[in-house]
């Protein structure tokens, strides 16, 4: 009787961050700020692997892709925030919570798998170099890069059909910046079941098959790398992962803390959390690649030098 008599939702209330006007105004310019940041910096990566023919290899194919998935990922999440920063009114349409929460957890996924996939081209250009171009040709780049999207698309229509199986009747207060599935099963008033046997499962079978991926292969190129005799080989061997392996810290790291940690009765933590996983972790990723990667600051020296 108590759900034939629940009104519909129509938007949910976003508590964002603070309330006090000059905190919101610093806030604004900063995540201003970081947006730019990810949007040149993604932009320019996928521009300069696409002009510079000495970076058409497997693992900036990859990274091209990544970039894409990052500045996609970022867009979904932060010009909302910053509307919110400007705006009295923190509201969300059940509409958008709905496309928020299919867009994001379908490139946040496609990142985990993208991230597996660069982790396993390092395996193979490092403990197996000879059969390296063989293994990694175009065309199974192409199917590990599409797999990944399409694994994404699973886990984004996934939680689409678990948010659309919950029913609102009581607080449509999330307490985050944006729309995520958890807390919207927290303030769900039906069955959460279905939910929580869909979020588990892609959990377990999507984000852990990608992390093994990710920790077998690290493994066996650590294990390489101890084996090689000179300490020039260990460099040269570890730098050619170095990057990635930042990348994949930053990201596995703040992932499980956002998702991972025990519940605890203030907020703020996961906010911020949430901060480093889906607003700086986008900006950060091009950006370590740029400093850290010879090949492609060579590639922007090139692309940029006047003749």
């Amino acid at each position: 009787m108590a759900e034939s008599n629940c009104t519909l939702v129509t938007e949910f209330s976003l508590t964002g961050f603070t309330g006090d006007p000059v905190t919101q105004v610093t806030l604004f310019l900063m995540f201003l700020l970081i947006y730019l940041v990810t949007i040149l910096g993604n932009l320019g990566v996928i521009v300069l692997i696409r002009a510079s023919p000495q970076l058409h290899s497997p693992m900036y194919y990859f990274l091209g892709n990544l970039a894409f998935v990052d500045l996609c990922s970022s867009t979904v999440i932060t010009p909302k925030v910053l509307v919110d920063f400007i705006s009295d009114k923190k509201g969300i349409a059940y509409a958008g919570c709905v496309a928020q929460v299919f867009i994001f957890d379908l490139f946040g996924m496609t990142e985990c798998f993208l991230l597996a996939m660069m982790a396993y081209d390092r395996y193979v250009a490092i403990c197996h170099p000879l059969v390296y171009p063989l293994v990694m040709s175009p065309k199974w780049c192409f199917q590990l890069v599409t797999g990944s999207y399409l694994v994404g698309l699973t886990n984004g229509m996934g939680q689409t059909i678990s948010m659309s199986s919950l029913s609102f009747c009581g607080s449509r207060i999330i307490d985050l910046f944006f729309c995520d599935i958890s807390p919207l099963i927290s303030l769900s008033t039906s069955d959460t079941t279905l939910s929580h046997i869909i979020l588990r499962t892609s959990a377990s079978l999507f984000g852990v098959s990608s992390s093994l991926v990710v920790l077998v292969s690290y493994v066996a190129i650590i294990s390489a790398i101890l084996s090689i005799s000179s300490a020039e080989g260990k460099r040269k061997a570890f730098s050619t992962c170095a990057s990635h392996l930042t990348t994949v810290s930053i990201f596995y790291g703040t992932s499980c803390f956002m998702y991972l940690k025990p519940s605890s009765d203030s907020s703020r933590e996961d906010k911020w959390a949430a901060v480093l996983y889906t607003v700086v972790t986008p900006m950060l990723n091009p950006l370590i690649y740029s400093l850290r990667n010879k090949e492609v600051k060579e590639a922007l020296m090139r692309l940029t030098k006047i003749k």
